[in-house]
């Protein structure tokens, strides 16, 4: 498989066509699925040396700061990469310096890993936007996202960690917790595993509740309910996997969207009322995914590559 192909896949800008040679590239052999996961980790690698590299010469140069964006500009062409990483810079003042804000934009169907300036991991999953200064602030550590993302938070109790959606902020020191709050959507739910969370709607300076572990902070009808959480296979995304447990045909359908960036109308209107429970690979591909659920729900589907629209009928 040629290497361009698979880093356009990696990076989202891969054509249909493009996606189809590899979806039956890695059907073929396991040897193939190998070569795939390791060069999604040589992708990674170099794409977390570029942001670790900005970061540092950040610092320690920010009066030089168009130079070194044309030398990075230069390393993502020498690696073939149109990198899924953005770098923007406030202008300069005189005294009190503005820090390099980070982008991390993960394409369609992919998810990234990265460790965050203070040591704080991050998996980012499909159509998820990350923005974060480097370095971080003295007194705080702020971050925005658009999507979902599951944090495993470097304790500093001197700068407290807050993430900042659409919906609401999730304030943490040292913790565990998942976000699901893409802007698109209506849904805000915030899930701690460990650790302790404040999560409070925008525009609520004062409320917010309190999360234990095994408790999920939910956004309906305006307010934030907290229920608790026994089964965690729906996080399971970090390992390139879709679960679903219980889950509705339409539920299901809106996270095939999501993945594999493609929109889906159901026209079967039969198939709404099913519920499934099972899991799928991120490199299986969508039609892999219908053909397992037809075995179980009867529909057929049919795909308009012009406009990107899979029809259930």
């Amino acid at each position: 498989m040629d290497k361009n192909i698979l880093y356009g896949f990696f990076n989202g800008t891969a054509s249909h066509y493009e996606e189809m040679q590899i979806r039956k590239w890695l059907e073929a052999s396991a040897e193939n699925r190998r070569i795939f996961l390791e060069e999604r980790r040589m992708f990674d690698m170099l794409l977390l040396n570029v942001r670790e590299d900005a970061a540092r010469k950040t610092a320690a140069h920010r009066t030089r700061i168009v130079p070194f964006l044309k030398e990075a500009a230069k390393v993502a062409a020498v690696a073939v990469i149109t990198l899924a990483v953005c770098y923007s810079y406030f202008r300069h003042r005189e005294r009190d310096e503005a820090p390099a804000m980070q982008t991390v934009s993960v394409p369609a169907g992919q998810r990234v890993n990265l460790t965050l300036p203070d040591g704080t991991n991050v998996w980012l999953n499909a159509r998820s936007i990350l923005a974060y200064p480097a370095p971080f602030d003295r007194d705080k550590r702020v971050m925005t996202l658009d999507g979902e993302a599951y944090f495993e938070v470097a304790r500093d109790e001197k700068r407290p960690f807050s993430v900042q959606t659409a919906q609401g902020v999730i304030e943490a020191l040292g913790t565990q917790f998942n976000v699901d709050a893409y802007a698109s959507d209506s849904v805000f739910e915030t899930t701690l595993m460990s650790g302790r969370l404040k999560v409070r709607l925008n525009g609520d300076s004062i409320g917010g509740i309190v999360l234990t572990p095994d408790k999920k902070a939910t956004l309906k009808e305006g307010k934030l309910l907290v229920e608790h959480v026994n089964d965690y296979t729906q996080y399971r995304w970090r390992e390139g996997l879709i679960c679903f447990s219980n889950a509705s045909f339409v539920d299901i359908m809106h996270d095939f969207e999501k993945y594999y960036d493609i929109s889906i109308r159901v026209k079967n209107r039969k198939v709404m009322k099913y519920s499934y429970t099972g899991k799928f690979r991120y490199t299986d591909g969508v039609d892999y995914a219908l053909r397992v659920l037809q075995k179980d729900l009867r529909f057929t589907y049919r795909r308009d590559d012009d406009l990107q629209i899979m029809y259930i009928e």
